[in-house]
Parts: C-alpha cells; structure tokens; sequence
C-alpha cells in the first residue's frame, strides 16, 4: 500500500476534481503491474496498472492481488467503472487503502466486488491514504474547497509599506516555492484591490507545473480588462454581483449576496469543481476567512531582516495550530492548521 501511496503522488496537481490514486497488482510477492491517475479524464490507476503487465504474465493477473489506495469506481463518468475491469479481468482479491466519499461510491465499490466473489481487504494504511487525499475528502465531505491562506510580511508583521503601494517581501527562492505550491492547488484567489495594485499574473510561471484557475472577487465589477488576469494565459474566474457569462476561459460567477463573504465564495466555488483553493490576499480578505474558520492551512513568509515603519498590519492568526518552519535565506516560511478541522 504504501507503494501505492508513492505512485498517487505522481498525479499531484493534475487529477482534479478527481483524487489522487495508486494501484499496483502482485503475484505471489512480485510487482508485475503498477500505475496512477495521471490526469482528470484519463485511465483511472486501476487502468494504467492492469495495462502495465507485460504479455508474458497477463496469464498471472487472475491469481494475482490488486492494491489500490482508494476504492474502485463502480459508476459510468468520464471513464467506464473499476470494479467491472476488475471483474472482466477476473481478480480474486483486491487491498484497499480508503472509502472514496464521492456519493456515487461511498462503499458501493466495495460492496460490489464483494457480491461477486471478490475478496476485499479494507482500510489498509486508511489514515495515510485519507491524508493522501485530504482536499478530496475536504471537498466531498464539507462541501467547500480544501483551503489555505498564504501572505508574505515583514519582521514587524506587516503585509504592505502603505496602502495602495505595492511591496516586495520574499525573496527569488520563496518566490519559487510559492509557485511550487500554486501548482499544486486547483485555484488561486485575490481580491479586488490586490488586482488593481498588484496586477499579479497568478501562474505558476516559475514552476514546471498547471497553472491554477485565477479566481478574483469582484463584486461591482469594477477592474479593468486591461489587466494581467484577462490576458487569456490561465482560465480565470470573477466572482462578482452583477452577472454569469462565459467567454471561453474567462468565467463571470454572480454571487448573491450584498457583499460577498467566504461562505458565498466558497459555495460558488464549490459549484465550479473547484477542489482546493489557495488565497493569496490581500489583507482583508484573508481575515476575513481566519475569522470565519473558514481555512485548512495557513503558510506565512516572514522576511527576519525586513523591517517596514507603518504600514498594514498582518492578518491575526487566531487559534492556529503551528506545523513547523523552513528557511530559505532571510526568508523564515512557517506552516499552520487549524485544530477544528478535524482529519477526514
């Protein structure tokens, strides 16, 4: 199982809204097929690990064990259901990591290969294989995107120099990192004063990897096409109170809400498949999700030898739990969840 872990994570940031998934097949003690979800739409694990056997032991794969890390499928989507290949390829015992919470599985797999003679083994390493698929879980079971909050600051903990001016904190390798990560999550959220004085470009441009989905709170609809989150590089979201339209990549979501909050964002967001999120500012909107709970991690870049007089104050953490911190130069990156969201 754990080698099926290790081969789910090679799908990492190009699977959703789907999970992440191993599978290996083993006979009598030997590996004689392995694969993973590589991509959203394409051959789940259990696919790719049955192709993988060579010809000359695909006489092996009846009497052999299949492992996969979550439960196979057992309905038609984009692709035909796991459990009727596991069947067609008349496998005896299949070692599962995890129930899969999609309501269309949700134990049905299990229970299908089961009245069919299967023999199934399940949870098998349920905790590391839960925590393999934490935004997965997150999604499905809390109707929400699987969220984390990142912010840059200053020794003194301040965000920004001043209002309205733009402020470089981190430094070329947290920079790289920040990329890493956004490649990792299905979309990326500012607000609208971050767009307007940033005019980020929100891609993971400095990270070989998919860019995430741009999503930006707009409520009046106010930010000009000239910016750089319209110039068709990345499929971009606006949330905002005045209209749903679509124009290729570009997506108009109306909230209904007055004013918009992180419970009206994140249904929105939830609606859209998207699966995990990470915020990236600015001050006021990040607070706003620490003071709703609304939040899974938060990632702080502190700059130790940048001191900034004045200027806007960080977002107060509240009751974060702290994970741990890493260094990159002066740059001190520190980790924190939050206790109330317990583990899938």
């Amino acid at each position: 199982m754990q080698r099926c872990l290790q081969l789910a994570d090679l799908g990492a940031g190009y699977t959703a809204p789907n999970p992440l998934v191993g599978a290996i097949l083993v006979h009598d003690g030997r590996i004689i097929g392995e694969g993973y979800h590589g991509i959203y739409g394409g051959p789940h694990a259990e696919v790719n690990c049955i192709q993988s056997v060579k010809s000359a032991d695909r006489v092996l794969i009846p009497s052999s064990t299949l492992y996969v890390s979550l439960e196979p499928c057992c309905h038609y989507g984009k692709t035909p259901p796991c459990t009727e290949l596991i069947l067609g390829e008349k496998i005896k015992k299949t070692v599962i990591g995890c129930r899969d919470p999609f309501p269309l599985v949700d134990g049905k797999g299990i229970e299908k290969l089961r009245a069919q003679g299967v023999a199934v083994e399940f949870p098998v390493l349920e905790d590391q294989a839960k925590e393999k698929n934490h935004r997965f879980f997150t999604f499905h079971l809390n109707k929400r995107p699987y969220i984390i909050l990142k912010w840059a600051e200053s020794a003194n903990h301040k965000i920004a120099a001043e209002q309205g001016k733009r402020t470089g904190i981190s430094n070329a390798w947290s920079n790289r990192l920040v990329h890493k990560w956004r490649t990792e999550e299905a979309g990326i959220l500012i607000g609208t004063n971050t767009a307007m004085l940033d005019n980020p470009q929100l891609t993971a441009r400095l990270w070989a990897g998919k860019n995430p989905v741009r999503i930006v709170v707009d409520h009046q609809l106010r930010l000009p096409v000239s910016l750089n989150i319209f110039d068709g590089t990345a499929p971009t979201i606006i949330l905002n109170g005045k209209k749903d339209s679509l124009s290729g990549d570009l997506i108009f979501k109306k909230i209904t809400l007055d004013r918009p909050d992180p419970a009206s964002i994140l249904s929105a967001l939830h609606s859209l498949q998207i699966m995990s999120l990470l915020v990236e500012g600015g001050a006021k909107l990040l607070q706003s999700f620490i003071n709703a709970g609304s939040w899974d991690e938060i990632r702080i870049i502190t700059n130790q030898e940048l001191v900034l007089p004045g200027g806007i104050p960080s977002p107060q953490l509240g009751n974060a739990q702290f994970v741990k911190s890493e260094t990159y130069g002066p740059d001190q990156v520190s980790y924190f969840r939050n206790p109330k969201m317990l583990s899938p």
